[in-house]
């Protein structure tokens, strides 16, 4: 009798056991990967940006057809004034309801879709993280324009914007002038009227953005010689 309770014992121990492994395993099964920046000899890359296709891919169309509200458009030096440095989280240039306030009850009710706030009189910028709800981790609010001691830190200056300066040849797309890290929603800064005006896409409704446009891994490539990717083309011109 007693082995035979020893048996039935040992195998309800496997199979709960077996239970608690499988609801583990289940459980882990259901988050999300750690998407690591891989180190590469030509530079720093996101080896999967899951993000992009998950919350814009009805809101692009929406974007390009929203009309430009010329008195409340956001330009490119407002967007870096509220950054210490690019690429830093942006500053909070209003007063937040409480000082440990956290994202799902207050920061995403504006930022996660944006819309214009009549108590700021702008556009709330959309955020391209959503799920992170502890939004004061890295947001910061702005309690002066001014600092507390003179130092000799020189700020960064940011990338340049405009027709030429990040092509990688004459006539191709743009590249991508910063990091990809913590901006994958590529639109959440270059859609809709919240976005600078100076880096507004005309294209928001192509989701695909990483299809055309690369990082720019090299800061010296405005100096590359293209002559020899235009000699094809220059050929069959004088054809």
């Amino acid at each position: 009798m007693k082995k035979r309770l020893g048996i039935i014992s040992f195998f309800v121990v496997i199979f709960i056991a077996f239970i608690v492994v499988w609801n583990f395993s289940y459980q882990q099964g259901l988050e999300e990967a750690y998407m690591p920046i891989i180190d590469t000899p030509t530079g720093n890359f996101i080896p999967s940006e899951s993000g992009m296709f998950k919350r814009f891919d009805d809101t692009g169309l929406d974007y390009s057809n929203m009309p430009v509200d010329e008195n409340h458009q956001r330009t490119l030096n407002d967007y870096y004034d509220n950054r210490a440095y690019p690429g830093a989280p942006p500053s909070i240039p209003h007063p937040v309801v409480k000082e440990r306030s956290y994202g799902g009850n207050t920061c995403i009710q504006c930022h996660q879709n944006g819309g214009f706030v009549e108590k700021f009189n702008a556009y709330a910028p959309v955020t391209p993280h959503p799920e992170m709800v502890n939004c004061r981790q890295c947001h910061v609010t702005k309690n002066t324009n001014t600092t507390f001691k003179e130092f000799a830190f020189a700020k960064i200056k940011p990338p340049k914007v405009g027709e030429g300066i990040n092509n990688a040849m004459p006539g191709s797309p743009p590249m991508i002038p910063h990091q990809l890290q913590m901006r994958e929603h590529c639109i959440s800064c270059h859609a809709g009227p919240s976005a600078p005006k100076e880096i507004r896409v005309s294209h928001p409704e192509r989701i695909n953005c990483r299809q055309c446009h690369l990082p720019k891994t090299n800061t010296n490539i405005e100096k590359i010689d293209v002559s020899t990717f235009l000699r094809q083309f220059d050929s069959l011109n004088e054809k």
